[in-house]
C-alpha cells in the first residue's frame, strides 16, 4: 500500500464510525446484539458469566460483515485496475458519486431509491458462532439505506485506488471503523444504553457532518486534490509511524 494512501485510510475509518452512528444502525444495536447472542437485553446489561459468549458472537458478526466489505473493496479496486486507461474519467465519476451520496446523507438531495430497504431477513439465527458470522454477512449484503451511501463512497475511492491492496485496505479501515464501536459497546451494553439516550438528539447532526465530509472528499477527488492532500499528510506523519504503515 502506498504511503500516500494514509489520508484515505483515515477517511475510510471515519466513514465506518459514521455508519455505526447512523439512525438505522445505532438505535437497533441492542436488537442486533440480542439476536446474535440469543440473550435478552436485560441479560446483556447484567454482564456476568455471559460476557465471554457476547465477546465470541460479536467477533463472529464483525468478521462476517468485514469479509464482505473487504471483498467488495477488492472487486471495485480490481475493476479499476482493469480500466486503468480510463482512470481519470473513473476518478471524476467516482468523485461525483461521492458528492451525490454526501448531499443525500446531509438531507440536501432526496434520492428515493436510496431510501428503500434492501435488508436480507433472517427469521431465525442459525445456532452458534457460525450463525452470528452469517448474520454479519447478511448485514453487509443487505442493509443499504444508511450504510449504503457511505459505503458506496468508500467503494468509489477503492475503484480509483492505485493497487488492489489499497482498495482492500480502504474497506478494511471502513470495517474497523464500524467494528470498533460495535465491539466496545457490546462489552458494556448498559453504559451504551445510557449514552445512547443522551446522544439520540445529536443523530441528525452526525448525519449532516457525515454528508459534509463526503461532499468535501468528493470535490477533492473530482479536482484531483485528494492526492495532493495525501502527500501533504505524509509530511505531517512522524517517521516512526510511517515505518509501521
Amino acid at each position: 500500500m502506498s504511503r500516500a494512501a494514509n489520508l484515505s485510510m483515515l477517511v475510510a475509518f471515519t466513514a465506518g464510525l459514521f455508519s455505526f452512528l447512523s439512525p438505522c444502525v445505532l438505535p437497533l444495536f441492542p436488537s442486533y446484539l440480542s439476536f446474535i447472542t440469543g440473550m435478552s437485553v436485560e441479560e446483556l446489561q447484567s454482564g456476568g458469566p455471559g460476557r465471554r459468549k457476547v465477546l465470541g458472537h460479536s467477533l463472529a458478526f464483525i468478521v462476517g460483515f468485514s469479509l464482505v466489505f473487504v471483498a467488495m473493496g477488492a472487486s471495485f479496486s480490481l475493476l479499476g485496475q482493469l480500466l486503468v486507461d480510463y482512470r481519470d474519467p473513473i476518478r471524476t465519476a467516482g468523485g461525483v458519486l461521492i458528492i451525490l451520496f454526501g448531499l443525500y446523507i446531509a438531507g440536501l438531495l432526496p434520492l428515493a431509491w436510496l431510501g428503500r430497504y434492501r435488508q436480507v431477513q433472517l427469521r431465525g439465527k442459525p445456532a452458534g458462532f457460525v450463525g452470528s458470522w452469517l448474520v454479519g454477512v447478511t448485514f453487509a449484503i443487505g442493509w443499504t439505506p444508511c450504510v449504503g451511501p457511505i459505503l458506496g463512497s468508500i467503494l468509489s475511492l477503492a475503484g480509483t485506488a492505485e493497487t488492489v491492496g489499497t482498495g482492500v485496505a480502504l474497506l478494511g479501515a471502513y470495517s474497523a471503523g464500524l467494528a470498533l464501536p460495535f465491539f466496545l459497546s457490546s462489552l458494556a451494553l448498559g453504559t451504551f444504553l445510557v449514552a445512547f439516550q443522551r446522544f439520540r438528539p445529536w443523530i441528525p447532526v452526525v448525519e449532516r457532518a457525515a454528508g459534509a465530509l463526503l461532499i468535501i472528499v468528493g470535490v477533492l477527488v473530482v479536482t484531483n486534490y485528494f492526492i495532493v492532500l495525501n502527500t501533504y499528510a505524509i509530511t505531517l506523519t512522524p517517521e516512526w509511524l510511517l515505518k509501521r504503515l
